[in-house]
């Protein structure tokens, strides 16, 4: 085919054909989605290319209100010999006046369908198979062109889709393909076009490509929200305050690396979203939500972490690096010299060179302070939440974007990756200490060791032997 290949998305009113076409287009504001009938009174239409050329048009229609009547007028009006002849009797209703009266949102439909290709026939499986829907697809089948029932909002536990299956079974549609547009399959928009290929061969070619490009352009999604939680992780880790060690300064330090980790993250969430094509408002959950625009669960409050199982370090046993980090996460509690040379005695010589320069700031009474690991593996787990529900909401939904529990248990008990350790000892990578040099090779070498272990599927979290 050297055209785009035209689909038009046909149903009876609120079903989800506009649903669909928001997920399939990636696109949450295409067209309007209201639980009023009838919300889409044109046909309004979306074009998916590959490297500059389209590939696809999709075109989303009004829904059939008043098929059963419909269905009666046509066979009343149908003349001689012309039942035989069903697309010309389809054709002759759209010359007359009732197609531009009584049936005008019919005709419509109808019109698109007999231009297009073929059509995708939404079904909304919750929804009792009843005779109006029987009626549409008589009408539609008039238009002599290919369907492919597309049985919608099949990921919520209430529906009928056995008895669907049947009916249209019955109606001689045996090739269909399940979708949600809210929360569709992995391999869904794969599925949905290899169906269309087996009932449109000459366009079989065109529709592997376009899953081609959007598989590619899927996986090149992950990675790169791989590298943006990567990203962020390295610059919390690599985050220092140093700060006279009287009270009052500490405490000011401390509340401004706090500010800064929660900003740096809100970045984060913000370049998520907007990766994925969702709008700012979308990201919500019982347990860590989204409040204008603004994580709501406090980052570095104990009970965040210990929602999500993460536990906060008891003291210095771990080391200098999460002794700092105590610091900040009791508000700037002092821990005396002695606490500070018994972590390094009880730590490797890598440890001991590695803070001299710091024990040394110690004794002329300053503080550095760094964030504690257990504020890293929220980090990581809240980021790694969103990406998963990234991951499987559909550009339909409109509901906030709920958070499931982390099950993974290495990044809220194990060893935290290499990438992570190395950076505690180099301030320089991280953009949220003054003179940072975050664009060095070395710091983008850690966050690209660091995303590979981030991507969805990627093996859990490993830093080498203990």
């Amino acid at each position: 085919m050297t055209r785009p290949l035209r689909l038009a998305v046909v149903g009876h009113t609120n079903v989800g054909k506009t649903s669909l076409l928001r997920t399939l287009t990636r696109d949450p504001g295409f067209g309007e989605v209201s639980a009023r009938p009838g919300t889409t009174r044109h046909v309004e239409g979306a074009r998916l290319s590959v490297g500059g050329e389209p590939l696809l048009e999709l075109y989303d229609t009004p829904g059939m209100e008043d098929a059963i009547a419909l269905l009666e007028y046509l066979e009343r009006a149908a003349l001689p010999g012309e039942r035989r002849d069903p697309p010309a009797q389809i054709a002759r209703f759209l010359d007359g006046v009732e197609a531009r009266q009584r049936f005008e949102q019919e005709a419509k439909v109808l019109r698109q369908l007999l231009a297009s290709d073929a059509g995708l026939y939404v079904v909304d499986v919750r929804e009792p198979v009843l005779a109006k829907y029987r009626d549409e697809l008589a009408v539609l089948a008039m238009c002599g062109k290919p369907l492919l029932p597309v049985l919608n909002f099949v990921a919520g536990g209430s529906h009928r889709e056995d008895d669907w299956r049947a009916a249209l079974a019955g109606l001689g549609l045996h090739a269909l393909v399940r979708f949600d547009s809210v929360a569709p399959p992995v391999d869904g928009e794969r599925r949905l076009y290899e169906s269309l290929a087996l009932l449109l061969e000459p366009a079989r070619p065109m529709l592997e490509r376009l899953v081609e490009e959007l598989e590619a352009r899927a996986l090149e999604r992950r990675r790169s929200a791989a590298g943006l939680i990567a990203g962020l992780l390295i610059d919390v880790a690599a985050g220092r305050r140093g700060v006279p060690a009287q009270p009052e300064s500490v405490r000011q330090a401390v509340e401004a690396l706090r500010d800064a980790v929660r900003q740096r993250e809100q970045r984060c969430v913000d370049e998520l979203l907007r990766l994925y094509a969702f709008r700012p408002g979308d990201a919500s959950t019982d347990e860590l939500p989204l409040l204008n625009g603004r994580w709501g669960a406090d980052l570095f409050n104990p009970e965040t972490l210990k929602q999500l199982g993460v536990k906060m370090s008891g003291g210095m046993a771990a080391g200098a690096a999460v002794g700092a980090g105590v610091d900040l996460l009791l508000g700037g509690a002092s821990l005396g010299a002695a606490a500070l040379l018994g972590a390094i005695a009880g730590g490797t010589a890598e440890t001991a060179r590695s803070y001299g320069r710091r024990l040394l700031g110690r004794f002329k009474g300053e503080r550095e302070l760094s964030v504690d690991d257990a504020v890293l593996r929220l980090l990581a787990l809240r980021q790694l939440q969103l990406l998963q529900a990234l991951e499987a909401r559909g550009h339909a939904a409109e509901d906030k974007i709920r958070l499931a529990s982390p099950e993974d248990r290495d990044w809220r008990e194990g060893r935290l990756p290499e990438a992570l350790t190395r950076a505690r000892a180099h301030p320089e990578w991280s953009a949220l200490n003054p003179g940072a040099r975050p664009g060095l090779a070395e710091r983008q070498a850690q966050v690209e060791e660091l995303a590979l272990l981030l991507e969805p599927g990627a093996d859990s979290p490993r830093a080498g032997p203990l």
